[in-house]
């Protein structure tokens, strides 16, 4: 299995969302993302990283809220948001990112 680091230096963009099982609007997120996925298959990819069970990743990313998404290309960070964010908002930071 790829580690974070490893998938999160790819070329085509990564959208990450950090989550928490006790969250409720982190469980809001699950069918935004399936529509996403649907929508832009392996253009993206698509991760979900618990922040109970990874506190370093959510540490070292500043994560101070659940749901927290974002979106990295090549290592670097392009987008960040905090809370739940809608398919559509998701779908155009995303194109940017494949189109940049």
């Amino acid at each position: 299995m790829s580690s974070f680091n490893d998938i999160i230096q790819s070329e085509k963009p990564v959208l990450v969302d950090f989550f928490a099982e006790w969250c409720g609007p982190c469980k809001m997120m699950a069918p935004i993302l399936k529509e996403v996925k649907a929508k832009l298959g392996d253009a993206v990819t698509i991760i979900k990283v618990d922040v109970d069970r990874n506190p370093g990743a959510a540490q070292k990313y500043g994560i101070q809220g659940v749901p927290t998404l974002m979106v990295f290309q090549q290592g670097q960070v392009k987008w960040r948001q905090s809370g739940v964010v809608q398919a559509r908002q998701i779908e155009s930071v995303l194109k940017s990112a494949l189109s940049g």
